[in-house]
């Protein structure tokens, strides 16, 4: 039951049916019979491992709130955590990463494990609970169900933001009335979702994937193309995701928290994690980084805990080296740009550019995309090895006729499907640059009906015919629920 799919919409509508007719006060439940009845059509297997999880999770929540409350010793407290936070993780661990130790390091064979859908998101999620409980920031849910809404809550278990139990309660359970300016805002997420989704993220992985499955036919400027293409396709892909999670929440009047914040308009690595994928940026602040020491103990260490950190966040990503580049590689990059921060301001005060000017801001924006596009090319690419050659053939392969001729549309697209997409990639950084002064769901909520809902219609009419539906295309899983 995929978030694009007629039948999670249909779904949706019954859920939305029975929540808004049922008594404020049994409201929640409709959403947890909803999220164990999605959760189960799309988990097979997993099913079981998840309840388990949430079970014994749920017990190690009460462990903990008991504990703290009751005056126990803090090194008797942080035992018990320790070891709730070893035995969350380890499902995580063991499916993520067992294979590739196996294989890769032990060279012993490997095991079909059984991964449960939303693993990665749902045991963050579960790890903060703990450690929010832990240290008595927020007193445990005593409820079971209610803390099954708050792991399971299924516009966002597959793919995110992983939310924090304060922001979700009381959300979650109080039961709300219907708000038709919060259902028509969800409305705008959906179909802003599925313009993200069909009319560029699928239309982009078609040359992506040419190119980078045919990595030995692609050098030089090809490579080019498919780094920038695949720095568009993952970042509407998962935009497209989050806006069809937050759209649906909205229908039930419920409001996850912002995941995105136009990374692109970074002028720094360091900025673009605080736009990228803002919930497990904050996560890995909060519960990786700052308990490492942060940056409270010296320069150096303070590197050490970036590098520490990064590399968690590469291995939660995925198994295998290039992973553990790629997140070494934002590593260096943030150190290096600290490093060099002085070296590069007396350079520009030499050429006579300031500091504050749109020049020295645009050089900034144009770097820092280029070095997270390079870092993307390796998380893309099949192998370490292979996203190597592919940089080092971008580097030193010299054929920039390919943009001029017809090579690009050999590709997969042809030009009118490459006008669509360049024509919709420029609409979306239209939206990201006006969404920086002014709310545009607003502006359109506050137009009369008629040419509010002319602005609905024509949105779907136009995603129907130029979206990628039809012969030679299929809309693809998400990239980020692979995570």
């Amino acid at each position: 039951m995929s978030y694009i799919s007629i039948y999670f919409y249909l779904f949706v509508g019954m859920l939305l049916i029975m929540y808004y007719i049922l008594p404020k006060r049994c409201r929640w439940f409709v959403l947890l019979l909803g999220s164990m009845v999605f959760y189960y059509k799309i988990s097979e297997k997993g099913y079981k491992v998840f309840l388990i999880t949430l079970l014994i999770s749920y017990s190690m929540g009460l462990l903990l709130d008991y504990m703290h409350n009751t005056g126990k010793s803090l090194i008797k407290c942080r035992i018990v955590l320790a070891g709730c936070l070893i035995f969350t993780v380890a499902p995580l661990i063991v499916t993520k990463e067992g294979n590739f130790v196996l294989q890769s390091l032990l060279h012993k064979r490997t095991y079909p494990w059984i991964v449960p859908v939303g693993l990665s998101f749902y045991t963050l999620q579960i790890v903060s609970y703990l450690v929010d409980v832990g240290r008595g920031k927020v007193r445990a849910q005593r409820n079971l169900g209610k803390y099954a809404l708050f792991v399971s809550f299924f516009p966002q278990i597959i793919q995110g933001p992983i939310p924090r139990y304060e922001q979700m309660n009381p959300q979650l359970f109080e039961g709300h009335g219907f708000k038709e300016e919060s259902f028509l805002k969800g409305i705008q997420m959906i179909v802003w979702g599925f313009f993200l989704k069909l009319m560029i993220a699928d239309r982009a992985a078609i040359v992506v994937n040419t190119i980078f499955e045919g990595w030995e036919a692609y050098r030089g400027g090809y490579v080019l193309v498919a780094g920038i293409l695949y720095s568009i396709q993952l970042y509407a892909d998962f935009l497209s995701c989050l806006c069809l999670a937050k759209g649906v929440a909205e229908l039930f009047d419920i409001h996850l928290g912002e995941n995105f914040r136009q990374p692109y308009m970074s002028q720094s690595i360091k900025e673009f994690w605080g736009r990228w994928h803002i919930s497990l940026s904050s996560w890995l602040k909060d519960y990786i980084y700052i308990p490492l020491g942060g940056n409270r103990r010296g320069i150096w260490r303070k590197y050490i805990n970036l590098i520490i950190t990064f590399t968690i966040s590469g291995m939660w990503h995925g198994a295998g080296y290039k992973y553990i580049f790629w997140g070494l590689m934002h590593a260096f990059y943030q150190i290096g740009g600290e490093l060099t921060k002085n070296s590069r301001d007396k350079i520009f005060r030499c050429i006579g550019i300031g500091e504050e000017g749109r020049i020295r801001s645009g050089i900034r924006c144009i770097t820092t995309c280029f070095l997270v596009m390079l870092a993307w090319v390796i998380f893309r690419a099949s192998s370490l090895r292979i996203g190597l050659s592919m940089l080092h053939s971008m580097m030193t392969v010299y054929n920039p006729w390919i943009f001029f001729d017809d090579s690009l549309l050999t590709l997969g697209l042809s030009w009118k499907e490459w006008g669509v997409l360049l024509a919709s990639v420029w609409l979306l950084f239209k939206v990201e640059h006006l969404q920086r002064n002014c709310c545009i769901r607003d502006r359109i909520l506050g137009q009369p009906r008629v040419v509010r809902w002319g602005i609905y219609l024509g949105a779907v009419a136009v995603i129907m015919v130029f979206g990628t539906y039809g012969f030679g295309f299929d809309a693809s899983d998400f990239i980020y629920g692979g995570f």
